[in-house]
């Protein structure tokens, strides 16, 4: 297995993680009071669309060649770090909600 594909498989599963766990944060605001539902939801949309542009950078390194992927790597840990801060703050909030 080479770098790139290394990569694209830590990005992948990384993902699957995070869809994981915005699934549980979904169920844990299906069962929140109807003010904290809201709440919930609209966080969830926020990660929902973080974790798109992160799903957007990954299907970049897997379509660049095996030499422009490098250049592409730093956009695509920017998104997944950015993605990783929100995730961490959401279920903190979460947390302390219930």
């Amino acid at each position: 297995m080479d770098k790139k594909e290394a990569y694209e498989q830590k990005l992948q599963a990384q993902l699957d993680e995070w869809r994981a766990e915005i699934d549980q944060l979904k169920a844990k605001a299906n069962m929140a009071e109807a003010e904290k539902k809201i709440e919930y939801e609209q966080k969830i949309e926020e990660l929902e669309a973080s974790q798109e542009k992160a799903r957007e950078k990954l299907q970049e390194v897997q379509t660049s060649s095996s030499d422009a992927w490098e250049d592409i790597k730093d956009g695509a840990n920017n998104a997944f770090e950015s993605l990783k801060t929100a995730m961490q703050k959401a279920k903190s909030r979460f947390s302390k909600n219930n």
